[in-house]
């Protein structure tokens, strides 16, 4: 099992993404994402989020809010991701001109969706505009989407 944080940081009309073109070997190579990572031993998930971004990013987040937790079963066809999402509006520094994971790019909020992201992920950004807290389990097989059921809180 695997812990991870996903963050969407937005600045009013447009939010940072992360296009993972930089290891060939990973998993993710050619997908946006909004930025995050694995677990440290004993981070909360707000303290991992925090580093993970400002680690990314180079921007420290402030009040980062947790919308919700997506269950991933075998996603990387070996163990089961749990991952806590967070958006955050507040933040202070400047934006890294290198990132070793990708390439960062602020994204006009109206074109998220046309961008090369997991099928899931089009699903679930969706739920970042409402106010409501969510569970959910996306199931992949393959590389390939499958399924998802959610509980809305």
């Amino acid at each position: 099992m695997k812990l991870a944080t996903l963050c969407y940081v937005n600045n009013g009309s447009h939010t940072l993404m992360l296009n993972r073109i930089k290891r060939k070997d990973d998993l993710h190579y050619g997908k946006w994402n909004g930025l995050g990572g694995k677990f440290e031993p004993g981070e909360t998930p707000e303290e991992c989020v925090i580093r993970e971004v400002y680690e990314e990013s180079g921007l420290k987040i402030k009040y980062p809010k947790l919308r919700g937790i997506i269950t991933f079963p075998s996603f990387d066809f070996e163990e089961d991701w749990y991952v806590f999402v967070f958006t955050a509006k507040h933040y202070e520094g400047e934006l890294k001109k290198e990132c070793n994971e990708g390439v960062l790019k602020w994204i006009p909020n109206s074109v998220l969706d046309k961008l090369e992201l997991w099928d899931g992920d089009k699903i679930f950004m969706e739920w970042l505009n409402g106010d409501k807290f969510f569970s959910a389990k996306f199931i992949y097989e393959d590389g390939k989407f499958k399924t998802y059921n959610v509980i809305f809180y």
